[in-house]
């Protein structure tokens, strides 16, 4: 069988490495999940435990979705660059928030005032403009990966 390498552009390259290592992370703070179950007399993880693990899990599949979009839309290809990695960096940092909030132990909940990390009080524009930034890069980057797709798909380029 020969080995017929496919020409992918770097946005849909990047979106496949990141599903991996959102699936490694997955894995990983499953790991951690499963340890936290063990030494608990409820047998329970500590929440931000569980919603990192779940949260990495379907992310990897988002970033193959992403990378399939990538890959067919008509965009130019610095736009694909930035609506993927845009839709990326915001994965990443939910879950590595995530990831401190269930190694600190601080918060069952991110959103509840006080906003807390660790001793730390964060001021409420922080946690309410990361999450206004979340929505509008997330959505309107998806929003035009799809657009572009749909282009592709209808022949519309």
């Amino acid at each position: 069988m020969d080995y017929q390498p496919i020409s992918l552009n770097l946005a849909v390259q990047i979106a496949i490495l990141a599903s991996a290592l959102f699936l490694l992370i997955g894995m990983w703070t499953g790991v951690w999940k499963y340890l936290q179950i063990r030494k608990s007399p409820s047998a329970r993880a500590h929440y931000y435990v569980d919603i990192a693990h779940r949260s990495a899990l379907l992310y990897a599949p988002a970033c193959l979705i992403i990378a399939v979009l990538c890959f067919f839309s008509i965009l130019p290809e610095w736009l694909l660059l930035v609506c993927a990695g845009a839709n990326l960096l915001f994965f990443l940092a939910s879950v590595l928030s995530y990831i401190i909030h269930g190694m600190l132990k601080d918060t069952s909940n991110q959103f509840l005032k006080p906003h807390r990390l660790g001793k730390f009080q964060l001021p409420a524009f922080l946690i309410s403009g990361f999450m206004w930034a979340l929505m509008v890069t997330e959505l309107g980057a998806t929003t035009l990966l799809s657009l572009g797709t749909l282009l592709y798909f209808f022949n519309l380029g």
